[in-house]
């Protein structure tokens, strides 16, 4: 990236594929803004390394999306938001910093006295910041938080419709068949194999953080005066650390799915 490559534009990173499901509620929430998003797929999952490999890695990306001129940063991972978010907000004061939590909240508010499962990385987990949601909204239902170890990593390569993957799941989540009222989607990767999920956990609701950040970015661009006019043209772009045209193809097909 050279220096204010992406003036304006908002930044989004992820560890890999995962924040694009986050990018798409951005582009559904801001169709006029232009989104530049950096997949570090070279250093894939971030949910399986310690937290201060996490916070390296993602000062990196955020100082070099700041040099390119990006406006404002949303990290689109749930494990990079736990392991980093405060941080990065502290280092960068002046910029609009968004990040994605698992979304316990609605999921509870939606299921009173129900079951709620959590998929999400171990790393997630285990950090202070989800220990906190589960004691601020964890006793309004029976919250079952499950370490997912090695199903981002798997989505990652693609190949959605292969057996090994809901053979994958199985073994995760399959003893909660039938048991949980609700499911909550705890790694910005984990939307795009709902329907696999489903097979193994039947008809179930499913909640994610997507939408939410959205709507907190279009709050926080404006409260700074940093949203695009709504005449604008929208623009979306895709970078890797893993830089090869397949790579850029895959992030293209996770976009458009």
């Amino acid at each position: 990236m050279n220096a204010d490559e992406y003036k304006g534009w908002v930044g989004v990173f992820d560890s890999g594929v995962g924040g694009i499901s986050v990018l798409r509620a951005l582009v559904s929430e801001l169709p006029q803004e232009r989104f530049v998003y950096f997949g570090d797929s070279a250093h894939a999952p971030y949910g399986e390394k310690t937290p201060k490999e996490v916070l390296d890695l993602s000062h990196g990306i955020v100082e070099r999306l700041l040099g390119a001129g990006c406006k404002a940063i949303v990290i689109a991972c749930n494990t990079a938001t736990s392991a980093a978010a405060a941080q990065l907000r502290a280092a960068y004061p002046e910029v609009p910093i968004i990040g994605v939590e698992p979304a316990l909240k609605p999921a509870v508010l939606a299921t009173p006295d129900g079951a709620v499962l959590v998929m999400a990385t171990p790393m997630t987990v285990r950090l202070e910041k989800f220990q906190h949601l589960m004691e601020e909204w964890g006793s309004g239902a029976r919250v079952i938080a499950v370490p997912c170890e090695g199903l981002a990593a798997r989505i990652e390569q693609g190949r959605l419709q292969d057996a090994d993957l809901v053979e994958l799941i199985d073994s995760l989540v399959g003893s909660y068949a039938g048991s949980v009222d609700a499911v909550v989607l705890g790694c910005t990767h984990y939307p795009f194999v709902i329907g696999q999920i489903r097979q193994v956990l039947g008809g179930v609701p499913f909640y994610d953080g997507g939408a939410g950040t959205a709507r907190q970015l279009k709050r926080r661009l404006e409260e700074c005066g940093l949203l695009a006019s709504e005449e604008a043209a929208g623009a979306v772009e895709f970078l890797s650390s893993k830089d090869t045209p397949e790579e850029l193809a895959l992030y293209q097909s996770f976009f458009e799915a």
